[in-house]
């Protein structure tokens, strides 16, 4: 055991950047790009996308700051606990760890699923099994580890996205003819009915969707702890993640809307499939299955990570028992990790026997404590860059500032806030807040009525023995 129960830094800039691209672009960017382009008709996709971006990049200016002066793998929750109060800290961390808990069990059932396309007569529970031994084992082997298959992972996804941005887009043009000879559309799904056919409605209930699909870039402050020079590799991998990200994103759905019609788009399973065939690439559908297989296992082996170091964050502060404190030699949170893994497990199998219910509990969740992280990244580095001026620090001792302050967090603050109010007016997104507006509550109120008090007593005992 290291007796220090530290971590290691062992990650680079290039593990960084690939691992919250890799966190970002997940099966739904593949799979649910086309209700995207149904709901908010083209020019409404593109925009929701650039407009989901600009939230994702106000909230990474923020973390930036943050992460910088205090590269922890507790990241926002640590954040959270020092500059809103100990009891929101609590709240996030546990909210934001049992939803990348039962995100691995998702990304792993989806993965067995898949796999049933080349292996129908394998039962899936085989494939969650395999997959899962083995995320486990890159995981427990060393953080360097994981982020290696990380960045292959997200690798993958990125060539994939390249891909097709460039033969789609020289498809759209008439640089290459589509099966057929069917004739470059260039504009003119764009322009047949109009850029918003929806209205407003249907852009603003698809930005709710677009918003969920930036989560996972968060995940540069979570590697923070673990990571060589983070003063250097953290701004850098910041400001790559989120051109490049908005990049992809708003190009790939700008060549998507202009190859396949908006009434279209939203009954196709995958509009990638469909573009790719068009084109005439050989087993388009086999080469999209694995590249989202890929993507899959890419999100379970981010989620796993995320989540056990959060919970050893979590018991640094006394917010968790100090039996998942406790590290291998080689920085390994292993008791967090197992416990993690195990809960993954139980949530696997509740989307057995507990699909309509506590399967959906957990997945909605997840979704909610994705959203109020970022609330509590922009807030917190409102109160961070107060305090630290108020105690006589100066802006050149922070290597990394947020610009425009203190108009930019407020600004993201209120956006990421706008984004989670507007989720009581989509019928999918709305369980998300009955599910998990109580729980974090009841980790709220835990917080103050056990872990508050015991600390409290702690101190009391201390003191009388020093006395």
């Amino acid at each position: 055991m290291n007796q220090k129960n530290e971590l290691k830094r062992t990650m680079t800039s290039r593990h960084l950047f690939m691992i919250s691209l890799g966190g970002v672009i997940g099966s739904g960017f593949f799979l649910g790009t086309g209700y995207t382009i149904n709901q908010a008709g083209p020019g409404g996709a593109v925009l929701s996308y650039i407009v989901g971006g600009l939230i994702m990049y106000l909230t990474m200016l923020c973390l930036g700051e943050l992460a910088v002066a205090m590269p922890v793998s507790g990241s926002f929750q640590t954040y959270s606990t020092q500059f809103i109060g100990p009891g929101f800290g609590f709240t996030i961390g546990w909210t934001y760890w049992l939803g990348w808990a039962a995100t691995v069990a998702l990304e792993l059932v989806s993965a067995g699923t898949l796999m049933q396309r080349w292996f129908p007569h394998t039962p899936i529970w085989v494939w969650c099994s395999v997959f899962g031994i083995l995320l486990f084992a890159i995981n427990a082997l060393s953080a360097r580890s994981f982020a290696e298959t990380e960045f292959w992972f997200a690798s993958v996804k990125v060539t994939a996205i390249i891909l097709f941005i460039i033969l789609g887009g020289a498809a759209m043009f008439g640089l290459i003819h589509m099966k057929g000879n069917t004739p470059a559309p260039m504009l003119s799904n764009f322009l047949s009915d109009g850029l918003f056919p929806n209205g407003f409605t249907g852009l603003l209930l698809t930005m709710i969707t677009v918003n969920f699909s930036f989560q996972g870039t968060e995940l540069i402050g979570i590697a923070a702890g673990e990571s060589q020079t983070p003063d250097q590799t953290i701004p850098r991998s910041i400001r790559n993640t989120v051109w490049r990200t908005m990049f992809f994103f708003v190009l790939a759905i700008f060549v998507l809307a202009g190859l396949i019609p908006w009434k279209q788009a939203g009954v196709i399973e995958s509009p990638f499939v469909v573009v790719f065939d068009q084109i005439g690439i050989p087993y388009a559908a086999d080469l999209m299955n694995f590249v989202i297989l890929t993507a899959l296992l890419s999100v379970a082996n981010s989620g796993l990570y995320a989540a056990t170091r959060m919970l050893w964050a979590l018991s640094q502060s006394d917010m968790a028992p100090s039996v998942f404190g406790r590290t291998t030699q080689k920085g390994i949170p292993m008791n967090a990790l197992l416990l993690t893994m195990g809960v993954a497990c139980l949530s696997l199998l509740s989307s057995v026997v507990a699909e309509n219910t506590i399967y959906l509990w957990l997945i909605s969740i997840a979704g909610l404590g994705a959203q109020v992280g970022w609330i509590s990244i922009t807030a917190s580095q409102y109160v961070f860059r107060k305090r630290f001026l108020a105690e006589g620090g100066k802006l050149e001792d922070l290597k990394f500032r947020t610009p425009l302050y203190p108009f930019l967090p407020i600004i993201g603050t209120v956006l990421n806030i706008t984004v989670l109010i507007s989720m009581a007016f989509d019928k999918d997104q709305r369980i998300a807040l009955y599910c998990g507006i109580p729980f974090m509550l009841a980790c709220y109120l835990y917080y103050h009525l056990k872990i508050k008090n015991k600390k409290s007593i702690h101190a009391l005992k201390t003191r009388d023995t020093l006395t």
